[in-house]
């Protein structure tokens, strides 16, 4: 249920932060909370809109044991070049493509729930980037796939108000929580590099985009 009710416990597993890290920002009304007498409780939706509101901001969550490792959950077919030019048919184009990952169990609930999502809030982080994403349990690992855009997509309602070049589209399974949060916020923080996004938006071939994705 998207209004479960979690402990702080539960919140420091699903952001993969201690638990006195969200005690302290709890205590400083920095991460949306309630008392129950003396318990803090936080409600599941509103900490994944929190959630999204620091990935747009390009804040960072503390990092996973494992790091992102982007050869195993992105390969070149799943790069690919698009020439729409409205969110909609690009966002459609590009799910259409990861929906052919074996990772992906449900073509169309993947397509319909990526949609849906960004109706709620645009994915649009600014600089150009957007990285749409859903957790669904028709999804068995987390897996991607990026929209390189011959045509800046301008109804994004971006942050900056930039228009949309490079789509980084992202799938998890429902129960990926810290995973899932770690690989939005390495994506974030690496595409802030100007040189990359230049680089890729230049690239010319799928292999030249994958090699720039996949250096370390």
């Amino acid at each position: 249920m998207e209004d479960d009710i979690l402990t702080i416990e539960e919140v420091a597993k699903y952001l993969r932060v201690s638990e006195r890290t969200v005690y302290d920002w709890a205590q400083k009304g920095e991460i949306p909370s309630g008392k129950i007498g003396t318990v803090w409780r936080f409600k599941k939706s509103e900490i994944e809109n929190w959630v999204n509101d620091r990935l747009s901001s390009g804040a960072k969550f503390a990092a996973a044991n494992t790091p992102v490792q982007v050869k195993n959950i992105l390969s070149p077919d799943r790069i690919i070049f698009i020439a729409q030019s409205t969110k909609h048919d690009a966002l459609v184009e590009l799910a259409g493509n990861l929906s052919t990952a074996p990772q992906v169990k449900n073509s169309s609930e993947l397509i319909s729930e990526i949609l849906k999502r960004e109706e709620l809030m645009s994915t649009a982080i600014g600089r150009g980037i957007a990285i749409p994403h859903v957790r669904l349990s028709s999804v068995t690992d987390l897996v991607m796939s990026v929209g390189i855009c011959k045509n800046s997509i301008t109804d994004f309602q971006a942050i900056d108000d930039t228009p949309v070049r490079l789509l980084i589209m992202i799938a998890a399974a429902y129960n990926q929580h810290s995973y899932y949060l770690q690989t939005l916020s390495f994506f974030s923080a690496r595409l802030k590099n100007q040189v990359l996004r230049d680089s890729l938006l230049s690239a010319v071939t799928v292999q030249d985009a994958y090699k720039l994705l996949t250096r370390e």
